[in-house]
């Protein structure tokens, strides 16, 4: 699977993690593309090498989601 992050934060500061197939996938020109991945927590720990506040999507990745 693709997973991407977000370029802008959340209202807590995360970069939130997404599948490429999440409904709240962000337009190309506000995400970082991340590759193929195994699952959301190999996703999350090659966005933290950008954002050390990435986290999973809460509807995509909720494994990875830790708020």
């Amino acid at each position: 699977m693709k997973y991407y992050v977000n370029k802008e934060s959340d209202k807590r500061g995360d970069h939130e993690v997404h599948k490429e197939i999440c409904f709240w996938l962000p337009d190309p020109n506000n995400r970082i593309a991340l590759g193929e991945c195994a699952n959301a927590h190999e996703a999350v720990r090659k966005a933290k090498e950008y954002y050390s506040t990435a986290d999973g999507c809460y509807h995509c990745c909720p494994e990875a989601h830790t708020h």
